[in-house]
């Protein structure tokens, strides 16, 4: 099984390997990447690499994909995104994705994200996808609202960081939805 590697205007997501464990610790291990992730900071970089081998085991066992975003002109490891909770029976998903603070606010999640909705969508013909995120995580909501995704509603105490529970937000958009999206904008274009 070959793993998917997508391109995208300025990105490239390709599979995680141990090479990337270093900078993907550096991105974990910050308060302010994981401020709204659900969990804790990671420690070491053993953590790091167990969930760089989780990742190879999800993926084998078709229950989730996770690309390491890396931008294209610098070739630097910017981030990952990623399909969490993954049925192919049920066509559905859960999109997931953190970025180093480095790349914030400059439109790499959202076209990360579009790319992986293509892949989903189109390849995997998947019907919905997901997104759980804090009520607090304003950015990422913006670009989950961007992308079409609408929000479903509260799951309470869903979320579990720092000792304690949280509640989040869940958001859905289905294929349909995408596609009208896609549509749209190929005429805005024109």
């Amino acid at each position: 099984m070959t793993f998917p590697k997508l391109n995208t205007m300025r990105l490239q997501l390709v599979e995680i390997t141990k090479k990337h464990t270093e900078n993907y610790y550096a991105i974990l291990s910050m308060d302010e990447v994981t401020k709204y992730y659900g969990m804790d900071p990671l420690k070491n970089k053993s953590d790091a690499l167990g969930m760089i081998r989780s990742f190879h085991q999800n993926y084998e066992s078709n229950r989730g994909i996770r690309w390491g975003i890396i931008i294209s002109d610098t070739q630097e490891f910017a981030g990952t995104v990623g399909l969490n909770n993954l049925s192919l029976w049920s066509k559905k998903a859960e999109i997931g994705y953190e970025l180093h603070p480095n790349y914030w606010n400059q439109g790499y999640i959202t076209e990360a994200v579009e790319g992986v909705l293509n892949y989903a969508f189109d390849e995997l013909q998947l019907f919905r996808m997901g997104a759980v995120t804090y009520p607090q995580n304003t950015a990422s909501i913006t670009v989950l609202e961007k992308l079409g995704f609408q929000r479903e509603g509260l799951l309470r105490g869903y979320l579990y960081q720092n000792d304690q529970s949280y509640d989040a937000n869940i958001f859905s958009l289905l294929k349909n939805e995408w596609k009208e999206n896609l549509a749209e904008k190929t005429i805005e274009s024109h």
